[in-house]
């Protein structure tokens, strides 16, 4: 079975979803921010996997759920840290971030059967998600990140290595207001959905 990993960052004022400021405050943006991630490991916590992994910028709080092994991520660009996220890993390994609450079990339940990575593409140009059948940090390392040609950039590099790569659905990241309500539309039953649901309602009255 695979092993499911969560890279997250500390859900804190100031740290957290800094983009959603404005419209919210630092301690509402942090919120949300918090609610992604419990929306997110519960979902990893109900999908089948031989291991969790919550690969953390910081300290754990209330919001993560049993099952997991929460290891810090090490120093350096965003590239370094996951691939040091996969060098933690002796098999299959599938990797999402927190910004997506969207997600469901289904989308992660890939076994590697006839491909050797998952691509899941962000809206934004990015990438959700990132399943590696034989965890290499070379397919990471030097792939531009936080720009518009990231995710293209890092299939490009799992194509040239000779992988099979089997493409996830597109989902969009929660950075900015507009993409948080567009993601609540889509998941209308999720912690995130409630919390935005609360702020927005406190923001008109």
């Amino acid at each position: 079975m695979t092993t499911l990993l969560v890279i997250a960052k500390e859900p804190l004022p100031g740290r957290a979803k800094t983009r959603l400021t404005p419209p919210f405050t630092p301690w509402e943006a942090a919120a949300l921010a918090e609610a992604s991630l419990a929306d997110t490991l519960r979902v990893v916590a109900g999908t089948p996997a031989s291991r969790r992994v919550l690969v953390l910028d910081g300290s754990p709080g209330p919001w993560l759920p049993s099952g997991f092994d929460v290891v810090p991520q090490c120093a350096g660009g965003l590239d370094e840290r996951l691939a040091d996220a996969f060098a933690r890993c002796d098999g299959p390994a599938l990797l999402i971030g927190m910004d997506t609450p969207q997600v469901t079990p289904d989308l992660l339940a890939g076994d590697f059967a006839d491909c050797d990575a998952y691509f899941g593409p962000a809206e934004d140009g990015g990438f959700w998600a990132l399943g590696l059948a034989e965890p290499d940090p070379a397919l990471l390392r030097g792939v531009p990140m936080s720009t518009p040609v990231t995710g293209a950039a890092q299939r490009e590099r799992l194509v040239g290595a000779g992988l099979r790569v089997r493409d996830l659905p597109r989902l969009r990241d929660v950075d900015t207001a507009a993409d948080a309500h567009a993601v609540a539309a889509l998941a209308p039953r999720s912690r995130f959905a409630a919390r935005l649901a609360r702020f927005a309602a406190a923001a008109s009255r």
